[in-house]
């Protein structure tokens, strides 16, 4: 989580480890390590034409090679202002987000002025740590203002859910302690190399020193991607959905014989069933030359295998892999291109304010994860109605610019009567003409000439309002709400 630990003024570098040339070292290393000051102005997704009260927090970041500095990137999400102190000074340097990696949770800064980077020796990246490897957290967590070290061993390496961007990539779990504020700080291994950038833990009653930091392979990714395209064009999913094949009357009936393996292919994504050769039912061997255990592993390190998800968050968006697959029991063999699938309910909307229309006093917005994070609290998948929770489930995107539209909410007034009490409902229809996106809505209303307007949501509610009256009071209901505008400017 980002930290919002104490906000303190200069303070003396201390002496850890007296003596020990190995903390010598370290203490280079750890000038490295800067504090980030950020100001958010998070959207209100509730009331979509204004911002939420800005807040502040602090987090941890460190500088790389090439005049940079790597942080998280929920420690920069929605950010007005970002600043850094280095260690043992009190000033704070205004620096420039460069990009920021949603679903790795990775963020790119910069800082104009030269003094910043003087007397600071970038920090070197290592290679992925072996298990029970000794590795160090630096940063700025609470409890404290100056520069704090917690140290421990590798736990375990594997895919691992991110919770800021959700999805799984390659994770690093360690024990040493990861608290509010350490987020975007570096963990070094025993030769002053980081091996990792510390992004959240398991806080759980069942739980005790789980903490998560992002490996060197993922931090490449999202270092070369932005050097290669001058933004983040984030990591590749992929295009199906896959089951495990343990069964033996399943693998009979897939015709598959003693000794094959592979994992069962349930679904392809609808916008990909005529770019790829892959179908239904269809049993992946292997990706590239590595073979897919029937529990959906491949062999990763000695005695620790991993997702086969892996392979394909390795790969940058565009590039291909060579799958083999079993299809009526017969080998075959294609080529596939990967690119980052779209979520029908997407986790984050890139830096632009929610899209918004207003028509009659009827709100009309999309559905994504913060939004029903600010509408339902950090519960939202257990307290979210479930029509809303199926859509962010088991929805696919079946055409381009698909959105789940919905009715969030009706600013009373007469044209409006007797529909006050909607409420963050699925929009299907139009006038008869079934929505596929919020833009289209928009412009279905503008043009309307029928004499009402007929809106058709989920369970089977319909909204008739007269289109004549429904037009002339938006502008008393924007007046009396205090809103600028009755459309978002991205629908204009």
């Amino acid at each position: 989580g980002v930290g919002v630990g104490g906000v303190g003024g200069g303070y003396l570098a201390d002496d850890f480890y007296e003596g020990d040339e190995d903390s010598l070292e370290r203490e280079g290393r750890m000038d490295a390590v800067v504090k980030v000051f950020c100001t958010h102005t998070e959207p209100n997704y509730s009331l979509p034409w204004q911002r939420k009260r800005q807040s502040a927090s602090t987090s941890s970041g460190f500088v790389i090679p090439g005049r940079r500095v790597l942080t998280n990137a929920h420690s920069v999400e929605h950010h007005t202002q970002v600043k850094l102190k280095k260690r043992g000074s009190d000033v704070k340097y205004v620096a420039k987000v460069l990009a920021i990696g949603v679903e790795c949770d990775l963020a790119l800064l910069t800082v104009e002025d030269d003094d910043f980077f003087k007397g600071i020796a970038p920090v070197q990246f290592g290679p992925l740590p072996h298990l029970s490897a000794p590795v160090s957290v630096i940063g700025y967590p609470i409890g404290g203002v100056a520069i704090s070290i917690t140290s421990g061993v590798v736990s375990r390496t594997e895919v691992t859910n991110y919770a800021h961007g959700g999805i799984d990539l390659l994770g690093v779990q360690i024990d040493a302690a990861i608290n509010s504020g350490n987020s975007g700080g570096p963990a070094f291994n025993s030769k002053g190399e980081c091996v990792g950038v510390a992004f959240q833990s398991l806080k759980h009653d069942d739980a005790e020193n789980i903490g998560y930091v992002i490996p060197t392979p993922v931090i490449h990714h999202f270092i070369t991607d932005y050097d290669r395209n001058k933004t983040y064009t984030g990591f590749p999913s992929l295009p199906f959905s896959w089951q495990r094949v343990e069964s033996p009357a399943m693998r009979k009936w897939l015709k598959m014989k003693t000794g094959q393996k592979g994992v069962l292919i349930s679904a392809v994504e609808p916008l990909m069933k005529d770019k790829i050769n892959l179908k239904k039912n269809d049993v992946l061997v292997s990706i590239d030359g590595t073979d897919i255990a029937s529990d959906g592993t491949v062999p990763f390190r000695a005695g620790e295998p991993i997702t086969f998800n892996y392979l394909v968050s390795e790969k940058y968006v565009g590039e291909s892999a060579q799958v083999r697959y079993l299809r009526d029991g017969k080998m075959q063999e294609c080529s596939i291109t990967f690119n980052a699938m779209k979520r029908l309910v997407p986790w984050h909307i890139e830096g632009t304010p929610p899209s918004y229309f207003i028509a009659g006093g009827l709100v009309f917005t999309t559905v994504c994860v913060p939004f029903l994070k600010n509408e339902y609290g950090k519960d939202y998948d257990f307290d979210a109605p479930v029509k809303l929770l199926e859509k962010f489930c088991h929805g696919r995107v079946e055409e381009e610019g698909q959105q789940v539209v919905i009715c969030a909410q009706v600013l009373a007034a007469e044209v409006n009567r007797g529909y006050e009490d909607l409420h963050n409902t699925i929009v299907q229809s139009f006038n008869g003409v079934k929505i596929f996106n919020l833009k289209q809505l928009a412009q279905a209303v503008e043009s309307s000439k029928d004499e009402f307007m007929r809106f058709e949501l989920d369970h089977e509610i319909s909204v008739v309002m007269d289109t004549k009256a429904a037009n002339s009071a938006t502008k008393a209901i924007l007046k009396t709400h205090a809103i600028p505008s009755a459309i978002s400017a991205d629908l204009r």
